[in-house]
């Protein structure tokens, strides 16, 4: 006021709060010489750097003032309204210069407040301390906190890297203003968000920055100051919660979903460890990304998101019991994480520890209503679905998860489930096209991949899906084993064990026991359904030496159900519903499947039948792994022992009329085996001008099943009977 400019300029507000802390101001006299010397000492001491050599009362600012005024005539009057109003401005300069915790807002044109329609992109930080632990980190930490406003739609990673691909530009490029811009026109965002941080001496000053994506011009600013290093998280939180209300969010929604970065971490190189793994996850796949999860764990124990990120990262690669155990830790520390977090936190809790689906998916709701654009709420809804065999609502709840991003790989996965659950093949396969032109190169994109060509017979295609997974961890043990599957499902049974073992020898080699356990039981079930009972007990005991996780001890179960240990089977049933009483999909699913089958191998039928009718309402779940259509294949068996042909042959119906959900698991053509049974013994019953008619009908469902399996190994015991059974039939019709 006293020269017409001021005294710390620059193009940016970082610039020109870094001036403020660190540079000395031009002597008032320089450029304005009329300006008397007690004046300038007065703006000089006001603009001290040690707040002990500035005014600490207003009053002793005042007295030196009121030496300055003159005491008579109409200048003294207009000098007095003049150091009056000099006052006020020189206040508001003291309060932004010593204020410790925020230095306010710096506008360069009038705040341009959003709308909930708006997204808004964050670009890198500009990091101006050489101190690498900054580079990537504060970056995550903004995102983490604006995630958890309600109000902002922050376009994801993936989006961003997607845009940069059709740009032309590597998706690893650094997000600069002029690049972020550029990406913000494209994705038709609003603004783009930005942030800087600089040392001066001990102290180190935030600024964040939203500039319009049509001008480039900045229109709110944000700046915080941190005493120390360990302080900066809590900077950016403060500068954060500023820069989202004038952004247009309101002060009620700022104050209720305000969980500071440094409540979830207070630990920098824990909080960039953990970005690393977010990274990786999301482009490269979990198994790439637990390492980083597990050291940022290491950095700070407390760190709740990096417990929940490895436990969804274990439970995506097969490792329920150590996905239970991460999960656990995190849930104990939810009160630490922002709303949003939670929510997630929570509703993993339910889905993946305690199994309470309906808590969970009641958790997902709340979600998705105090998020709308939240596309993981309905992508874990749509889930939700998927397990309990809800396919439309499936459907509906994954599109709409599409809808709000169309750049995460599980989304396009779980439609394309979906879509083949309801048989919709031409839907699915477009989705897989739509993965591949997005670069969604993973062993989930290819194991669906593996399935078209499965339904084709197409077995050169199958195995070049295979040797995609060679030498990589997570990849290749999960198509090795689904190769395994299917060598099952056509009788080759030789095949079917190579596979089994390098399944259970790549997962072991990636250290994951409950995966290779997984991939032994799988292998028991394939040696039960086969007709190989001592081969099955062998591995379901090999697979229980190395895991005793829930769904081990699940597999293992049946199948020594199955291969005639129906006692050994109960016992693993008892353990089951005492430790883990509340889980949902176990008790309305699995534990009646176990019982049905031990009770069939037990020669018990009818109890079986009385049993798998709990299952009923479940039959379409999709309840992976290995299981899926499983009750009603067994509920089929014990119709057959029941000599009840036309209800055994319309559950093995259901399995054929649904190959989307059973796959390329051996019961799929086993249920072709078991209705031939059926249709000739309903054939049996028959007397007079329908025998014949009911005869032939037998026979074309024995042959649908002997051409399925034509190159199948000729000791496999299930072919010999089929066989034998088919050549009695047609005896019997000469």
């Amino acid at each position: 006021m006293s020269t017409g400019r001021l005294p710390f300029q620059g193009e940016t507000s970082a610039l020109i709060a870094e001036q403020i802390l660190g540079s000395t101001p031009v002597k008032p006299s320089l450029v304005n010489t009329e300006i008397s010397p007690a004046l300038e000492q007065i703006v000089l001491k006001a603009l001290q750097k040690d707040p002990a050599k500035r005014y600490q009362r207003a009053s002793e600012m005042q007295a030196d003032l009121e030496q300055l005024r003159p005491q008579s005539g109409k200048y003294a009057a207009v000098q007095k309204r003049r150091v009056s109003a000099w006052m006020l401005g020189g206040a508001a300069v003291v309060l932004a210069a010593v204020g410790i915790g925020s230095f306010g807002f710096f506008h360069t044109k009038k705040a341009q407040p959003l709308t909930e329609r708006d997204t808004v992109m964050l670009r890198d930080f500009d990091n101006r301390t050489n101190d690498p632990v900054f580079d990537g980190t504060l970056k995550q930490g903004l995102s983490v906190d604006l995630a958890q406003s309600p109000f902002l739609n922050v376009l994801s990673t993936k989006k961003i890297r997607e845009t940069l691909r059709l740009m032309g530009r590597s998706p690893d490029e650094k997000i600069t203003p002029d690049v972020a811009r550029e990406v913000c026109q494209r994705s038709g965002s609003k603004a783009t968000i930005g942030g800087s941080i600089a040392q001066l001496g001990n102290h180190y000053l935030i600024a964040l920055e939203a500039d319009s994506c049509s001008d480039g011009e900045s229109f709110a600013q944000a700046n915080a100051e941190a005493a120390r290093k360990d302080d900066v998280l809590a900077a950016v939180s403060q500068a954060s919660a500023q820069l989202r209300q004038t952004l247009g969010e309101s002060l009620a929604s700022v104050q209720k979903f305000d969980m500071p970065i440094e409540a979830t971490t207070g630990s920098l190189e824990a909080l960039k460890v953990f970005s690393q793994g977010i990274n990786l996850r999301e482009f490269k796949g979990d198994a790439d990304a637990i390492p980083f999860f597990k050291r940022a764990i290491e950095l700070d124990p407390n760190f709740a998101l990096a417990y929940a990120s490895l436990g969804v990262a274990y439970s995506n690669m097969e490792e329920a019991d150590l996905a239970a155990q991460n999960i656990r830790k995190a849930y104990a520390m939810r009160d630490r994480v922002s709303a949003l977090e939670n929510y997630r936190i929570t509703g993993a809790y339910y889905q993946y520890v305690t199994g309470e689906l309906e808590k969970a998916r009641a958790t997902y709701q709340l979600e998705s209503q105090a998020y709308p654009r939240d596309r993981l709420a309905h992508l874990n809804l749509g889930l939700n679905g998927i397990i309990l065999g809800h396919w439309d609502e499936a459907v509906l709840q994954t599109e709409e998860a599409l809808r709000l991003d169309s750049n995460t790989l599980m989304t396009y996965s779980n439609l394309a489930v979906s879509y083949f659950a309801l048989n919709r093949w031409g839907d699915a396969r477009k989705v897989l096209d739509q993965m591949q032109q997005h670069k969604m190169d993973s062993e989930v994109l290819h194991g669906n991949l593996y399935f078209i060509a499965f339904l084709r017979n197409d077995h050169d295609e199958m195995l070049r899906q295979v040797a995609w997974g060679t030498g990589k961890p997570g990849a290749e043990d999960t198509l090795l084993s689904q190769h395994s599957d299917s060598e099952a499902y056509f009788g080759r049974a030789d095949s079917s064990r190579h596979y089994s073992k390098l399944a259970a020898e790549s997962a072991k080699r990636a250290e994951s026991k409950e995966v290779a356990a997984m991939w032994r039981t799988g292998a028991a079930l394939h040696e039960a359904e086969l007709g190989f009972p001592d081969r099955a007990k062998k591995e379901a005991d090999a697979a229980l030496a190395l895991s005793h996780g829930r769904d081990v001890e699940i597999l293992a179960g049946i199948a020594l159900a199955r291969s005639g240990h129906g006692a050994e089977a109960m016992r693993l049933v008892q353990q089951l519903e005492k430790g883990d009483p509340l889980n949902t999909v176990l008790h309305v699913y699995w534990l009646p499947t176990m019982r049905g089958a031990a009770e069939l191998a037990q020669g018990h039928p009818d109890q079986a039948i009385g049993t798998l009718e709990e299952t009923t309402p479940y039959d379409l779940g999709g309840m992976l792994p290995l299981g899926i259509m499983y009750p009603v294949y067994v509920r089929g068996l014990a119709y057959l022992q029941l000599h009840n042909g036309a209800a055994a042959a319309t559950e093995f119906q259901k399995v054929i009329d649904h190959p989307g959900i059973v796959q390329n698991f051996p019961i799929g053509a086993l249920s072709r085996l078991g209705l031939a049974r059926a249709l000739a013994m309903q054939a049996e019953s028959v007397h007079g001008d329908g025998a014949g008619a009911a005869r032939t009908k037998a026979l074309k469902a024995y042959a649908d099943f002997l051409t399925l399996w034509k190159d199948a190994d000729a000791d496999v015991p299930v072919l010999i009977a089929a066989k034998r059974e088919e050549a009695r039939l047609r005896a019997a019709g000469q």
